[in-house]
């Protein structure tokens, strides 16, 4: 054999095993003189994909994955929502870390059935880090929530600067959202169950359900009131720092943690370029009021988890390389840089990085309980003045309950 067939033996069979790898098909290597089997499949999906599909994946009884909605600056973009993260484990539990302006729709881009996500922990009480709870509430109950929605939230300095209080007036605010639906839909998510725990707790239990312990430290932030937490279930540990200035609980009780998630907010510099700050400013919010690349290094440098995760700036081509360097300076181990739809998946043996796929056109999971018609002598009804301006149009409208009834055997009435 020549050279030159050879070598175009030898790519044809390269171009073949690329194929066959690239497709994700079964490639048997045989002896010299036998032919190279492939078999290809025009059906089978490949395993092993390199995004995540919401909706499509399942998650071992062992593994846990955690789900980057919100890792933005206190204003919501576009690109980035202000701070959510979800925690998914394998016995079936589901918990939100955090529910800032612009997180709701991030939410619902997982595909997960409501009455799963009815677990909400907020580690102070900064618009972008509960800004989205009132739309994910009310806006669950016609989004198949039938369970009533769960807040673990820290007390302040006085009554009025706790998580209670501010929800309290946040039903207050909402009374007439709340009146349109009661009677109308089946209400039962719209239950709010509020628990509120005390601040200054040091690696205190504030969650222990099903085999998972979640614990609070305090954090320093804002005001008296700010917390971190600590999930702990089947041997893994995640901890969630929401916004703080490094602090000595954080340190300690991070330590060991499979996933350590802690602010990491733009250097001065860029606060000053990219903000419109003052130096002064700068200096001030990125180094005082939050936590700057380089101390959130020297942070992850003492509590060394297996991986290190940084939010709460803006991710951008031009903004990553210059925030990773700083990182660098004080911190050399596993490292990723959130962004919205960024994914973990944490098992005994790695920690599997990838990036979600969102569906724009995503609609509500089902419900996954028997939902409950509304009984309308629950409903707050209309001022005469209001009803004497009703088109009812009969013609129009009777058709309609018409056909609703012979599809589902009902026997439907216009009118409340």
């Amino acid at each position: 054999m020549t050279d030159r067939k050879r070598i175009l033996t030898f790519l044809s069979i390269a171009t073949v095993l690329a194929l066959a790898v690239g497709y994700g098909v079964g490639v048997n290597m045989a002896s010299e003189d036998q032919a190279i089997a492939v078999e290809l499949s025009p059906v089978k999906a490949n395993p092993d994909r390199d995004r995540y599909f919401p909706g499509t994946e399942d998650l071992a009884p062992d593994e846990m994955r955690v789900v980057a909605l919100g890792t933005g600056m206190p204003s919501a973009r576009p690109k980035q929502a202000a701070a959510c993260f979800l925690v998914e484990l394998g016995n079936g539990d589901k918990f939100l870390f955090d529910i800032g302006s612009g997180s709701h729709e991030r939410i619902a881009a997982m595909k997960i059935p409501y009455d799963y996500l009815d677990k909400v922990f907020i580690g102070h009480l900064h618009v972008d880090h509960y800004g989205d709870l009132p739309t994910f509430w009310l806006g669950g109950t016609v989004m198949n929530r039938l369970v009533p929605l769960r807040v673990w939230g820290p007390n302040g300095s006085t009554p009025e600067l706790g998580t209670t209080a501010a929800l309290e007036h946040m039903k207050q605010m909402y009374v007439w959202d709340i009146g349109t639906r009661s009677g109308v839909i089946d209400f039962r998510g719209g239950e709010l169950q509020v628990n509120e725990f005390p601040f200054d707790g040091i690696n205190a239990v504030i969650y222990d359900e099903n085999g998972v312990v979640i614990r609070s430290i305090p954090a320093i932030h804002g005001l008296d009131g700010a917390v971190s937490f600590i999930l702990e279930w089947n041997g893994y540990k995640f901890v969630y720092g929401s916004d703080t200035y490094p602090n000595t609980w954080y340190i300690e009780h991070a330590k060991g943690a499979d996933i350590a998630i802690h602010e990491c907010f733009l250097p001065p510099t860029l606060l000053v370029e990219k903000q419109g700050f003052s130096p002064l400013e700068g200096l001030t919010v990125g180094t005082q009021g939050h936590t700057s690349p380089e101390q959130f290094g020297k942070v992850m440098a003492m509590v060394e988890p297996r991986l290190a995760v940084g939010y709460h700036f803006y991710n951008d081509f031009d903004i990553e390389p210059e925030v990773r360097d700083r990182v660098r300076k004080t911190y050399d181990g596993e490292l990723s840089l959130a962004v919205d739809y960024m994914v973990w998946n944490v098992t005994r043996d790695g920690i599997r990085v990838r990036m979600a796929v969102k569906d724009e056109e995503v609609w509500p999971s089902p419900a996954i309980r028997e939902k409950i018609s509304p009984d309308f002598r629950d409903a707050i009804t209309f001022s005469e003045f209001t009803l004497s301006g009703r088109e009812a149009f009969p013609e129009v409208v009777g058709p309609i309950y018409e056909e609703i009834n012979e599809i589902y055997g009902t026997d439907f009435k216009p009118g409340l």
